[in-house]
């Protein structure tokens, strides 16, 4: 082989081992809000309309009319950007605590700590949500309240009323 010969060669194999390494050495990046995504579209849909409705007689006198809180409960649309369908109906059906379970995120604790201290000495009331696995009203239509508070935290429903949905043809 000629020196033109071996240096084409070389060119070649260092571009072959160039689109190898590149490949290998690809990085998948996942986004979760995409994922999120597809498993609110993996579930069974839930109408806003009456999420909205079961929200205002059940949760609105704690979170507030429009989910955003007051001060005897905290704001829920942050927490649901956050969490899937799944950990809803597990804390809503089986009673949580959202201030606690927000404090215990927190690394060193402080949160929590000052929270129960506050608890103990009586200037602040437990914050315990109720436990609705009883009810009727809310166990028939947790997948509507998800899609309901989901929607309202994704931006896509406003704090107002939603329309009713359409009757089918």
């Amino acid at each position: 082989m000629n020196a033109n010969g071996v240096g084409r060669y070389r060119l070649a194999l260092a571009s072959l081992a160039a689109a190898a390494l590149a490949t290998g050495c690809a990085l998948e990046v996942q986004n979760a809000k995409p994922a999120r995504e597809l498993a609110r579209r993996a579930l069974p849909e839930g109408e806003v309309y009456i999420g909205w409705r079961v929200f205002q007689q059940k949760c609105a006198t704690c979170h507030g009319p429009a989910a955003t809180g007051t001060a005897a409960g905290p704001d829920l649309l942050p927490r649901l950007r956050e969490m899937g369908s799944h950990q809803f109906v597990s804390l809503v059906l089986r009673r949580y605590d959202w201030i606690l379970a927000a404090a215990e995120s927190d690394p060193q604790g402080a949160s929590q700590s000052a929270l129960v201290e506050k608890v103990l000495q009586g200037r602040e009331a437990a914050l315990v949500m109720p436990a609705w696995q009883g009810d009727p009203t809310v166990t028939a239509h947790i997948i509507d309240l998800y899609a309901y508070l989901s929607a309202r935290a994704d931006g896509v429903q406003d704090a107002g009323r939603p329309s009713r949905p359409r009757a089918p043809d």
